[in-house]
């Protein structure tokens, strides 16, 4: 319900009427916003004597009290001055200097008049010359005006004491643009760096703001840009008035250009302010009429659509100018007059609404007429007489435009009242008046609110930061990555997916180093050499891109379990060198990481991240890697085919993905394939026995690493070592605690009634130490010969260790890398040269002398050098006749690929010679023992990738 904030009754019928007009004038300004007149109430009887004069003006202060509470913006003016023109002049800087009488209870902020306070600091700066003035000439004085007013800053009555600080305060409150931005940016910063920088931070901002402040006003640098002085230097009244000067040529783009329309224009001004000082009627005109242009200016300027503080929707009511007793003499009819002359030749119309009140006798007219020539040192003659008019035609253009100089007063609303409704009593007629109501404009856009909007907001951004920096590897505020994941909690917690985004770094922090002749190159200095391969590829350049995806992460302490990647990751760099450096390719290649957790147990997320960037960016075409036989392998390589994208696996060795998936290309021997020669092996060692028995050990399903790699090797081992003739014994499995859990099932073996002849080992790499110590240490086994049967996991061992191999146990395993019968034996120095330059300054490592390069153990794991050729048959099937290809093309090109010369032999994936035993995948057959302190590593058999004549017994001889 609106609040009641004023009740009287009516004196006279006048005062209702009156009453009644100034109130819809006011409350409809909301709806319409019509025109505000300038409403002059006088008694209709010229001979009224002074008690209805005075029931007139007590009208006028009864409308008054009326509004006064509404919050709506009222001044009530009172003349005083030693002439007319003064006296107005007065009236109209109370109005553009000091505050109205609702300024506490506004429908928003106090009016700013900029306009008029830049006319204030003209008619300061000439005051003070004036006063100190000597009879210089008009150019001196003119010149001293425009020092004076730099002095001043061109602002008048420039406050003194501490609102420099204040002025800083206000600037940084929430509610303020300036200040609600400067929050903002604080929060944004505090979420993306530590508090300390975002302190100093803070600190240069606001003395950046405190620098700004004193730089504008110390000498406003953007003077031309102020609202008032484009008003200054573009309204048309004053181009009239300084035509011996450059009065036009104001521009956004040209500051010097635009100052020197503003002093030219603040230079005549000056000189017609120092002339109505001294007494001329046509300047003292110019004067007050450029004063209450300002002023109707300003005004309007505080109720101006489409302002960013919503001030129009705010401000529902008009400003009210009430004038109890309007005379010549004080005045008043000379500041309406002035006010209707101003409206009278300008367009724009102004939301003042102003109630005045003649004396009976008084008649309002326009001004009276000027003097019909101006003082000066006598009449002109012949040329120059022509021009002296000129210039004085020009003077009095500046009034003479308007209409009211020969028209009726047209903005005047005058009110005659009988001094029978002035007399006869109202009273029963009750006047009342209620507070405006704020918009929703002022409570969307008040102080509270926007500190509420700006408190959530920053809440809210603090919570959306957390919540991205929880989610996402990359995750500002600003500039999140959503091709990179965290993937589990606490010490399980990975970064998973695709690193897109520079500042994803999968192995940050990890100082694992390559081996051998790599001691040094770690895993930040091959993928920043990878980004600056990527950095180098032109943007006109032609280029596809690759995927690498491989374990780049361990959730445990020890580094060791990402060395598959990092060596996987290199050989992908080497092939990614090749192609843009040293072969100079037309198509460059273009190399994206993602990983899949450690040993793979979350390639899925990482495998649906790559085919939302393959979706993105046409130029994906393939994925090297997933080298690592999962429960998840399955699904990951489904995906990728749904999606349209070939994998080229590197040391995946399951025997049912090439099966089931035409997208899936592996350079890696199958579990069967490498059963098959491992039991020309074991048939030949079954036949020097008498009763040959053999147990499968294995790790057990389900113990929560996901690993199919066992699984495949238990099943395809079982039935090798059935058809190589020894009798298979019950398949014993062991746990993962922390580590393989052999205990107990070597016990069961060993101490069984018949103890086996060989046994084999389902199991991965890590496992082996273990059970090496069980099979020398447990009873039954300690002192029996035995032979241990696995697959290629074991590659990736060096056997360094005493330990690391029982001296009773002769160990074979299948390594996917024949690097001993390649056909590129130049690829390892060329790789070494290449990563040299990765190297530490002066710790460059040299290749093992005495022997093969392919036998230092930079390479001796074989998975660099599968992941570069995996990359090299990728690549050229996507830039066959070095054309650009889709993936969906580089997809069908892969059955065609043929490359002959690399280092493990020729890279072929025709179908039609694929077979457990005439394959085209490279294989050795690797036998380890320990006959002294250290073990002996010997490669048995083997045969190069590409098509070869199949591997016989004779040629794999225990």
């Amino acid at each position: 319900m609106v609040r009641e904030v004023w009740r009287d009754s009516a004196d006279n019928e006048a005062a209702s009427a009156v009453f009644h007009l100034m109130q819809q004038l006011i409350d409809r300004y909301r709806v319409n916003r019509p025109v505000m007149p300038l409403v002059v109430v006088q008694a209709a009887d010229a001979g009224a004597g002074p008690e209805i004069d005075a029931r007139v003006e007590q009208l006028v202060h009864q409308v008054h009290r009326a509004n006064e509470l509404r919050r709506v913006p009222v001044r009530l003016l009172d003349g005083e001055g030693a002439t007319p023109y003064e006296a107005a002049l007065a009236m109209v800087r109370t109005l553009s200097e000091k505050p109205w009488e609702t300024r506490e209870n506004t429908q928003y902020k106090n009016f700013s008049f900029p306009r008029s306070r830049l006319l204030g600091a003209i008619e300061q700066a000439t005051a003070t010359v004036v006063e100190q003035s000597d009879g210089n000439a008009s150019e001196i004085r003119e010149e001293r005006i425009l020092e004076q007013l730099s002095r001043l800053r061109w602002r008048s009555g420039r406050p003194r004491g501490g609102t420099r600080w204040a002025s800083l305060r206000q600037s940084v409150r929430p509610e303020t643009f300036v200040g609600a931005l400067f929050i903002a940016l604080l929060s944004v910063l505090l979420g993306e760096i530590d508090w300390l920088l975002t302190a100093l931070v803070a600190a240069v901002a606001l003395i950046g703001l405190a620098v700004v402040g004193l730089a504008s006003r110390a000498a406003p640098p953007l003077l031309w840009l102020r609202r008032a002085s484009r008003w200054f230097a573009t309204t048309s009244s004053l181009a009239a008035s300084s035509t011996g000067y450059p009065s036009d040529g104001w521009s956004w783009l040209s500051p010097s250009g635009s100052w020197r329309v503003i002093r030219a224009r603040a230079a005549a001004v000056a000189e017609r302010v120092a002339d109505a000082g001294a007494g001329d009627e046509y300047a003292r005109q110019f004067h007050l009429e450029l004063r209450v242009q300002a002023l109707l200016e300003d005004l309007r300027h505080n109720y101006r659509p489409h302002s960013l503080d919503w001030r129009r929707s705010k401000r529902t009511v008009p400003p009210v100018v009430f004038l109890p007793r309007a005379t010549q003499d004080n005045g008043g009819i000379l500041l309406i007059n002035a006010i209707n002359s101003v409206r009278s030749r300008r367009s724009e119309v102004d939301p003042l609404l102003l109630l005045a009140s003649l004396q009976a006798p008084e008649i309002m007219r326009h001004t009276p007429p000027l003097p019909p020539e101006r003082p000066g040192p006598g009449a002109p003659t012949g040329s120059s007489g022509a021009r002296a008019r000129y210039e004085r035609w020009v003077d009095d253009l500046s009034l003479g435009q308007s209409p009211v100089a020969a028209a009726t007063l047209a903005w005047v609303l005058l009110l005659p009242l009988s001094t029978e409704k002035l007399t006869h009593e109202h009273a029963h007629a009750q006047l009342v008046t209620h507070r405006v109501r704020r918009t929703w404009a002022w409570w969307v856009m008040s102080r509270a609110s926007i500190a509420v909007l700006v408190v959530g907001s920053l809440l809210g951004a603090f919570l959306w930061a957390g919540h991205w920096r929880e989610t996402y590897c990359h995750g500002p505020l600003t500039d999140r990555n959503t091709d990179a994941i965290w993937h589990g909690k606490g010490d399980d917690r990975e970064c998973v997916g695709v690193a897109t985004a520079p500042e994803v770094l999968f192995a940050r922090g990890n100082g694992l180093e390559l081996n051998g002749a790599g001691k040094g190159i770690t895993f930040e200095r091959i993928e920043q050499a990878i980004r600056d391969e990527n950095d180098d590829i032109e943007a006109d350049d032609a280029y596809v891109t690759v995927v690498y995806a491989g374990p780049l992460t361990a959730t445990g302490k020890d580094p060791e379990a990402t060395r598959k990647g990092l060596e996987e990751l290199t050989g992908v760099y080497l092939q990614q060198r090749a192609v843009n450096k040293t072969l100079r390719r037309s198509v460059k290649l273009r190399v994206l990481t993602a990983n899949g957790g450690e040993d793979m147990l979350r390639q899925i997320t990482a495998v649906r991240k790559i085919i939302e960037v393959a979706r993105r960016d046409p130029t994906v075409v393939g994925v090297v890697g997933l080298g690592r036989n999962t429960q998840e392998s399955e699904q990951a390589v489904k995906l990728l085919r749904e999606a349209g994208l070939p994998v080229v696996n590197t040391t995946n060795s399951s025997s049912d993905l090439p099966r089931e998936f035409p997208n899936y290309f592996g350079l890696a021997a199958t579990d069967e394939e490498q059963t098959h020669v491992l039991g020309l092996v074991a048939r030949q060692i079954a036949k020097g026995l008498d009763r040959p028995h053999a147990i499968v050990l294995s790790r057990t399903d389900r113990n929560g690493d996901l690993d199919r790699y066992t699984a495949e090797q238990r099943d395809a081992g079982g039935k090798m070592l059935e058809d190589a003739g020894f009798e298979p014994g019950r398949p014993v499995t062991y746990d993962l605690a922390g580590g393989a859990s052999l205990n107990t099932p070597l016990t069961t073996i060993c101490q069984a009634e018949r103890v086996p002849d060989a046994l084999y080992f389902a199991g991965r790499v890590e496992d082996v130490p273990t059970l090496m110590r069980g099979l020398s240490e447990t009873t039954g086994c300690s002192d029996r010969r035995m032979t241990v049967f696995t697959g290629d996991d074991l590659t990736k061992g060096t056997f360094d260790d005493s330990t690391s191999i029982a001296a009773n146990v002769t160990l074979y395993h299948s390594s996917l890398a024949p690097l001993n019968l390649g056909k590129n034996l130049g690829f390892y120095s060329d790789a070494y040269r290449t990563l040299r330059a990765l190297h530490p300054e002066g710790e460059v490592t040299a290749l093992a002398s005495g022997r093969a390069a392919y036998e230092d153990d930079l390479f001796a794991s074989g998975q660099t050098v599968i992941s570069y050729s995996a990359t090299a048959a990728l690549y050229n099937a996507a830039a066959r006749g070095d054309k650009r290809r889709s993936a969906a093309e580089t997809w069908a090109t892969l059955h065609t690929v043929d490359l002959n010369t690399m280092p493990t032999g020729t890279i072929s994936f025709s179908r039609a010679r694929s077979s457990v035993s005439d394959n085209v995948h490279g294989l050795n057959i690797v036998k380890v023992v320990r006959p002294g302190p250290s073990a002996e590593r010997t490669i048995v058999c083997g045969k190069p990738a590409g098509v070869s004549p199949p591997l016989t017994a004779k040629d794999c001889r225990p």
